[in-house]
């Protein structure tokens, strides 16, 4: 599948909503993840809600490869902006990909383009708070939904907008690319790093990582390389070169749990995963979380259930 990614901009544009997600791609690839960003638009150049001028667009491109992503980029003032002919070839030009070879993601207002151009009927869909109900005028068979970073249905990503276009971007990279290197781009950013398809909840993975401080930080890189193993808090403490008892009072300060807890919650995330496979055992995907059985597992699970974890 391609990992080219094309963002599209229209006159107007919000510059966040494009540079916030843009910038988190370009330091994954930078980290080693197989993708392109390109920048299109109607016309070569746009002025940005800034007052800028962002040029040497690339025009909106004739073909796309199987699996590209499509992100357009919301606008600064969108009854105005989305009046202009540049926003109507935009729309002509969303009608006319082939949904599902090609995958879409809009951000903020950007919504309200794929609304227009067909590709939110009947989806579930999101926007920003203030522009919930001119989505759902552009649309009124989409099921827009309130109160979500993003929401995915199918080959649609919709963002809420400005920062949580970090977050989509921060979810293509976990789902693509793999958690670690979305922790990796989330940590060298210093965002606060949320997964949330449907919901604002952390992936396991990226929970409890909106915190600056390198030993922690260091105790949470190794064990989520490796959470099968049976990590010990004297090595765990030899990694962040402080004792186990000053470990414990950093991790519950900073990562705001203890490390037995934090280890727990990323083994329960590997055997959500094992457990896709029809063809493993209980016992099978305890083992392979890191489990001592089936029952330990359950036992763990029901306690971080109960708990809210």
């Amino acid at each position: 599948m391609s990992g080219a990614i094309v963002f599209v901009l229209t006159p107007g544009a919000l510059l966040l909503d494009y540079a916030g997600p843009a910038e988190s791609l370009r330091m994954a690839g930078e980290m080693g993840a197989d993708l392109t960003i390109a920048a299109c638009g109607p016309s070569p150049s746009v002025e940005v809600s800034t007052g800028l001028s962002l040029g040497d667009l690339a025009p909106l491109p004739d073909h796309l490869p199987d699996g590209a992503r499509v992100v357009v980029v919301g606008n600064a003032k969108e009854e105005r902006d989305y009046a202009r002919a540049e926003a109507a070839r935009v729309v002509d030009w969303l009608a006319a990909l082939p949904l599902g070879r090609v995958r879409v993601a809009s951000i903020c207002s950007g919504a309200i383009l794929l609304a227009r151009a067909g590709l939110l009927r009947g989806r579930a869909c999101t926007t920003h708070h203030n522009l919930l109900g001119m989505l759902r005028a552009a649309d009124p068979t989409a099921r827009v939904l309130d109160d979500r970073i993003f929401v995915e249905d199918g080959p649609v990503l919709t963002s809420a907008g400005v920062t949580t276009g970090i977050d989509l971007a921060l979810y293509l990279i976990e789902r693509d690319h793999g958690a670690e290197l979305a922790m990796a781009v989330a940590r060298r950013m210093v965002v606060f790093a949320r997964r949330g398809p449907a919901d604002p909840q952390l992936s396991p993975w990226l929970a409890h990582r909106n915190h600056v401080h390198p030993a922690v930080h260091a105790v949470q890189d190794a064990i989520s390389r490796d959470p099968v193993r049976r990590w010990s808090m004297t090595e765990l403490a030899a990694l962040a070169h402080v004792s186990p008892r000053h470990l414990a009072r950093l991790f519950k300060r900073h990562a705001g749990l203890n490390v037995p807890d934090y280890h727990q919650g990323l083994r329960l995330a590997r055997a959500r995963l094992l457990m896709a496979d029809p063809r493993r055992s209980m016992e099978q995907v305890a083992e392979g979380a890191g489990f001592a059985s089936a029952r330990d597992l359950r036992r763990v699970r029901a306690r971080h259930t109960r708990a809210g974890a």
